[in-house]
């Protein structure tokens, strides 16, 4: 299966044996448990064949996640997945000097919402005909986005901007793009019930005992709170080296990325106490 790495949204153009393949479902993917039940979902109702995978690649996450990404490539397939990237994580706290946090979900917006639009509108245009895209939010998530998707159900098309207003433009309706919130209502243990065991490892308890993350992603992810930030930078080797990328940011920047007293003083003070 060719696997395909791009930077521009270009890599839209899919073939078997020079036969062009229409797409009739798009699934964005991030490694996590939510995306991956619809690819199954979606590859399950549809065949691998109509399904294509989208890994939006902020240079920001774990190995574990790569690798991860790349057996669902073959996991429910062959199954096409594209690699875009607007950029990495670290490139953009510089670029706006400051991390993630409250209202300022730049990588978020620039890295996911951005690239998959890109893409989104290319595909659109190759394609000849509607596709959907599935979309892995969960209303019990949160509570924010409980009120987000309020009055949304799982079976139901939505134009890209009546699910993230002001996120998604209109016109990628009008060449049409919809999208379904494919499992809005599971249940966090549905959903790993639904994956049988095969979801990505950061989940699961490490031999020593330590318990797996809660959500999978950016690792971490910037606009975390900072006890998840504080175990994801002591969870392993790469752990220990995101820590030091983000020290080396953070002294360029003059900002914290630790955003309560308890983090600034466990973490900040002990460097300079510690020499750590």
């Amino acid at each position: 299966m060719r696997r395909v790495r791009c930077t521009d949204g270009l890599c839209v153009n899919r073939f078997y044996g020079g036969r062009a393949v229409t797409v009739k479902v798009l699934v964005p993917i991030s490694g996590g448990k939510d995306s991956q039940a619809c690819l199954k979902l979606a590859v399950q109702k549809h065949g691998a064949d109509n399904v294509r995978g989208l890994f939006c690649d902020t240079q920001f996450e774990h190995p574990l996640t790569y690798q991860h990404v790349e057996k669902l490539r073959t996991l429910y397939g062959p199954l096409q997945i594209d690699t875009v990237t607007g950029g990495s994580v670290l490139e953009k706290c510089e670029k706006y000097g400051r991390f993630p946090g409250g209202g300022a979900r730049f990588c978020t917006e620039e890295l996911k919402i951005w690239v998959t639009r890109d893409y989104c509108a290319r595909l659109a245009a190759y394609n000849g005909a509607n596709f959907e895209v599935w979309y892995g939010m969960r209303s019990d998530e949160s509570p924010e986005r409980n009120k987000r998707y309020a009055g949304k159900v799982c079976d139901e098309l939505y134009a890209p901007h009546e699910v993230l207003p002001g996120k998604y433009p209109k016109y990628l309706a009008r060449m049409g793009v919809l999208f379904r919130l494919a499992i809005l209502h599971w249940t966090t243990p549905e959903v790993f019930d639904f994956l049988e065991g095969q979801h990505n490892p950061l989940y699961n308890p490490r031999e020593d005992g330590e318990e797996g993350f809660d959500r999978v992603g950016c690792f971490p992810c910037a606009a975390s709170g900072d006890a998840n930030k504080e175990k994801a930078f002591k969870y392993d080797d790469f752990g220990r080296q995101q820590a030091a990328k983000v020290a080396i940011v953070s002294a360029k920047i003059g900002k914290s990325i630790w955003t309560s007293k308890g983090g600034k003083a466990r973490n900040e003070v002990c460097a300079l106490v510690c020499g750590d």
